[in-house]
């Protein structure tokens, strides 16, 4: 299905039965063939936003999955660049990469829950890529609370976020409908699989930045068709 070395339509069934934490495992090896992974694309745009080369000691990259966001990160980093994922399907998929990766930073792997990191100020800069909807809306402040404990003084968490489409939009229909059969599957299946979009939207998540003692900055207009509604966001911790 979307790609002849990408998952079956019955292999993506059987994620979407599985939790959220096994249904990524099952997928691992393929999910790169999905049209779920970001997009290089999209993420050599971001990586000019993210700072020079060797601008940083340590960089995390939070819900790393197969290793798409660490690899602009690398060239950034000086010592290291650390991937965090619940998967650890995900994260072996991600570590076959390294060797095609530019840069010269020690890269190491941690499961670990994005909600309860255990880091305490060790980065320079975190980022989050194509993640967000796994995050149930319950757990947003803890999870922003996470990466703020993760970071330095100073330090930046980098990701993508949108406005809420117009009601009557295509996007808003689709995703209100997608999100409507997993709020449904979770109730009759368990355990859950987190999945859900319309999710950390601005300007509700600059708010909760804020909460969490980040200064934050909205990069809006810097994406061409099909990302034109992506918005770059740029927290900075100053307490």
């Amino acid at each position: 299905m979307y790609h002849p070395k990408g998952p079956t339509f019955l292999e993506l069934m059987q994620q979407a039965l599985s939790s959220t934490t096994k249904g990524y495992d099952l997928l691992a090896s393929k999910f790169d063939y999905t049209p779920f992974r970001t997009p290089d694309a999209l993420l050599d745009r971001i990586a000019p936003h993210l700072g020079a080369p060797g601008s940083v000691a340590r960089a995390l990259d939070v819900c790393c999955g197969t290793g798409a966001g660490m690899r602009v990160l690398r060239p950034i980093a000086r010592d290291l660049v650390v991937g965090a994922d619940f998967s650890r399907g995900m994260m072996e998929e991600a570590s076959t990469h390294v060797p095609s990766w530019e840069g010269a930073a020690k890269v190491a792997f941690v499961q670990a829950d994005a909600r309860a990191l255990p880091f305490r100020r060790a980065f320079g800069l975190a980022t989050c890529f194509g993640a967000n909807g796994h995050i149930p809306v319950t757990d947003e402040q803890a999870f922003l609370r996470s990466v703020a404990q993760s970071l330095e003084m100073g330090g930046r968490f980098v990701f993508l976020s949108a406005r809420m489409p117009p009601v009557w939009s295509r996007s808003y229909l689709v995703s209100r409908g997608f999100n409507a059969v997993m709020h449904a599957r979770n109730l009759v299946l368990k355990p859950p699989f987190v999945m859900f979009y319309l999710t950390f939207l601005l300007p509700e998540v600059k708010r909760q930045l804020e909460v969490e003692g980040f200064e934050v900055e909205i990069r809006e207009g810097l994406f061409e068709p099909p990302f034109s509604a992506a918005i770059l966001v740029v927290a900075t911790r100053v307490r």
